[in-house]
């Protein structure tokens, strides 16, 4: 691993990605020879779109894209940054993958420590795919191991990945297996990288048709990770109804996976590696008609608190969005009888009907009776007023209550003037909230950072260039009142032209034994 000491940004905006702009392959490969995961430094996820490597690099209008399971579509945009993603209007599954950039900053002075590019000829994200790259700690001190998913096999600059299947020929009604081959496919693949900068690998077979989220490994020494599946016409469960080998009706949701850990990502799967916490979930609530199987458990968000998980969904066409949680951490053989229930004081309805006032993203465990969600939002005026945000929620009685909502500084934001190499990109504006990471004081503050959600002009707004932010709040405070109403979201990092943040994780210095919660200790 090679650390880069750039100059600090004049608004602790982190000045590496804009220094390798140029090039995304000028960004160092690891050498694990200087330490990485700091204790008590934040980590941040980012990646730099690339249309210089890969089947991007050949892409112009006209160029085949998927458009169904019997038919192709053309593209009508090439490769040009700010108009590649005008190609998700003929093609729903596009997407193009990049490299993955993970950079080391002091969380108080914004000082970049370093930075670490994972290997892209093992893995990559998809650049546009906004709830990717969910960043994630296990452990403290020099025992810290980072974790979070990609794609195996891809390279730089493929096409559409994130609705690949996961496993070759694994879905003939899949548009993108249509469009590019039974052979085009990448394994969803969870890797660690521990304080030497060495990276393990273990891929899966899940999320087939659809992106990886977010994975952590757990105190139990299992990897759980959420994410998507199913862009084909799936419409029951089992494969020997849908026609999918592995099925993408069971691999999909909350997933339980058993580490394999290989120096690289090119290893065989273990049959019985990995399974499907309740499979069968359904929420039937969009005027009574259920969504295809695979879709309604569609979470992202992922964490670990006092030996239970917790999860979110916020997007998708149906299904229930909420936060949700399962008691205790269920291995393979137990995964399918695990019940995934919603926690206590959280919506129970389709924000489908009632609105789309509710996406939440992520969860922060301050303590045990104090949670923080991030909210996407969705750019409406119902949606600003009444989550989009960071909201504070406290336990009373048994049921989670909401606090209050912080915004100011946030909301509304807007970056303009965002001009680099293939032209002026549309004005982005701030409406939510993505990933999250905490730290609690021992005085009682709460600093948060967090990944930014946006709205643009732009073909797809996750290819937007969007920020990093941090607040604090005071642990005691329940309403929007006296110190909290001046609570104001600055920018750490971004945006930055061509580059996208994605997740944030504070690495513990070292964590409470008897509360299980990390705690700040200063550098």
């Amino acid at each position: 691993m090679r650390i880069i000491r750039p100059t600090v940004h004049a608004a602790l905006q982190l000045a590496i990605p804009s220094v390798l702009l140029a090039s995304a392959a000028t960004i160092p490969n690891a050498r694990a020879d200087q330490p990485f995961l700091l204790p008590d430094s934040l980590i941040i996820s980012s990646s730099i779109y690339d249309r210089t490597q890969g089947a991007v690099a050949a892409l112009t209008v006209g160029t085949t894209l998927p458009n169904s399971a019997t038919a192709t579509t053309a593209a009508v945009a090439g490769n040009n940054y700010v108009d590649v993603w005008n190609n998700a209007s003929v093609d729903a599954s596009f997407g193009v993958t990049s490299p993955i950039l993970l950079t080391d900053v002091d969380p108080r002075s914004g000082r970049v420590l370093g930075a670490l590019r994972v290997p892209s000829d093992q893995v990559v994200t998809s650049f546009s795919s906004k709830s990717e790259l969910g960043l994630h700690i296990a452990g403290a001190g020099p025992w810290s191991r980072l974790v979070f998913g990609g794609y195996a096999g891809a390279g730089v600059g493929a096409l559409d990945a994130s609705n690949a299947d996961a496993v070759p020929g694994q879905d003939p009604t899949n548009p993108v297996t249509f469009a590019f081959g039974d052979s085009y496919a990448f394994a969803r693949t969870i890797v660690t990288v521990d304080a030497r900068g060495r990276f393990t690998y273990t891929p899966t077979i899940d999320y087939g048709g659809d992106n990886g989220r977010s994975a952590l490994l757990a105190a139990n020494g299992l990897y759980y990770m959420v994410g998507n599946a199913n862009n084909g016409n799936a419409t029951e469960f089992g494969s020997a109804n849908n026609g999918t080998n592995p099925d993408v009706t069971e691999t999909t949701g909350l997933e339980v996976v058993k580490p394999i850990d290989a120096p690289r990502a090119e290893v065989p799967v273990p049959a019985g590696d990995s399974a499907e916490v309740d499979p069968l979930l359904q929420y039937p609530l969009d005027k009574g008609k259920p969504d295809k199987p695979g879709k309604d458990n569609n979470y992202r968000g992922v964490t670990e608190f006092g030996g239970a998980l917790y999860f979110t969904k916020g997007s998708g066409s149906n299904g229930m969005d909420t936060v949700y949680t399962v008691a205790g951490l269920p291995t393979v053989a137990d995964a399918a009888a695990t019940s995934i229930s919603v926690v206590p004081g959280f919506p129970t309805d389709s924000a489908r009907v009632t609105g789309g006032n509710f996406t939440p993203f992520a969860v922060f465990f301050a303590n045990a009776t104090t949670i923080y969600v991030t909210d996407e939002g969705t750019g409406s005026s119902v949606d600003a007023a009444q989550h989009a945000g960071l909201e504070k929620w406290t336990l009373v009685g048994g049921t989670w209550q909401l606090d209050y909502v912080l915004t100011n500084g946030l909301i509304g934001a807007v970056d303009s003037h965002l001009n680099g190499y293939d032209g002026p990109y549309p004005a982005v504006t701030t409406i939510g909230l993505r990933n999250l990471a905490g730290v609690v004081s021992a005085d009682g503050a709460v600093t948060l950072w967090a990944t930014t959600s946006t709205s643009s002009a732009s073909g797809d707004n996750g290819a937007d260039p969007n920020e990093v932010v941090r607040i604090t709040d005071r642990l005691s405070a329940t309403a929007m009142t006296g110190e909290v109403s001046r609570e104001t979201f600055t920018t750490i990092a971004g945006p930055t032209y061509g580059t996208v943040y994605r997740g944030v994780a504070y690495v513990c210095g070292s964590i409470d034994s008897r509360t299980g919660v990390c705690r700040a200790g200063g550098r």
